[in-house]
């Protein structure tokens, strides 16, 4: 066999395995779509079948027992308002870091680094005792409410946020921008917000596309803060119909779909600058 027909044989073994892997991988968005128009019984006897009959009864009641306007609508202000928060704080706080050279910078850069390996589980507990203590301090309801758990969002996006936009402002703006800009008379909100933000605007959209999938899917963060159900986000109000002793599946996976479609439609629309900002954001040797 000649060297461009062994190629070829190796292209198209390659092309299939990846074919395989992506459908593997792709399988149980396929199961939980499939099995939201079935029947309990129906869905028992074949998994992976097509439903017999198309009917969307399963959907409606799971947007009537879940709220699902409402839920949606603080799912959407909990998403948005974090990650507008996360952007602006930790650009300017990324830009001041990289150039403000000194111990205390560089220490606090690190410090914002190593969250990034604590585990969630670990400090859950503790931030719940302290949310607690912050509502008696301050009056202000920390607990149960979406202001405080925009707040915990912003915390925990941080980490990365800084880590992102440290590499492209360490990398890609040029000290000279910001001097040109002083010298023509700007400030330094002025400098930030006209000539260091809209140059950013690689790696701002890539924070925008990882914070939203990361927020919108959320469980368990907002299962442990927002108690009423006039409060809670989609993912929590799925747990509805998982009781003790009974799985209402049809609904559980009509409420997945639904919940799933928002973020699909956003990383589609958004998806080619995944790789461009995060690699604008890497630290040139």
């Amino acid at each position: 066999m000649s060297k461009n027909g062994a190629k070829r044989v190796r292209n198209v073994v390659a092309n299939a395995a990846l074919l395989v892997f992506c459908l593997i991988y792709l399988s149980p968005i396929y199961i939980i779509v499939v099995n939201s128009f079935k029947s309990r019984a129906e869905m028992y006897t074949n998994v992976l079948a097509l439903p017999e009959t198309l009917t969307w009864e399963y959907y409606a009641g799971a947007v009537q027992r879940m709220d699902f306007i409402n839920v949606f609508k603080n799912s959407l202000i909990v998403t948005l308002c974090s990650v507008a928060v996360i952007v602006v704080l930790c650009s300017m706080a990324a830009w001041m870091l990289v150039r403000t050279r000194t111990r205390l910078s560089r220490f606090l850069y690190s410090f914002l680094i190593v969250t990034m390996l604590i585990p969630f589980q670990t400090v859950m507990m503790p931030l719940m005792q302290e949310m607690n203590s912050l509502t008696k301090a301050l009056g202000i309801p920390m607990k149960n409410s979406l202001g405080g758990l925009i707040f915990m969002y912003a915390g925990f996006g941080a980490g990365m946020g800084v880590f992102l936009f440290h590499g492209f402002v360490k990398s890609s703006v040029p000290v000279s921008l910001e001097e040109a800009a002083i010298i023509d008379g700007c400030n330094i909100w002025q400098v930030f917000w006209r000539i260091v933000f809209p140059i950013l605007k690689p790696t701002t959209v890539t924070v925008i596309i990882l914070d939203v999938i990361w927020i919108w899917n959320d469980y368990l963060l907002p299962s442990l803060t927002l108690t009423s159900n006039a409060n809670k986000t989609i993912p929590v109000m799925t747990s509805l119909f998982f009781g003790t002793y009974t799985i209402e599946w049809n609904m559980a996976m009509a409420a997945l779909t639904m919940t799933i479609i928002p973020v699909i439609i956003f990383y589609f629309s958004a998806q080619k600058h995944i790789i461009k900002g995060i690699m604008a954001g890497a630290v040139k040797g």
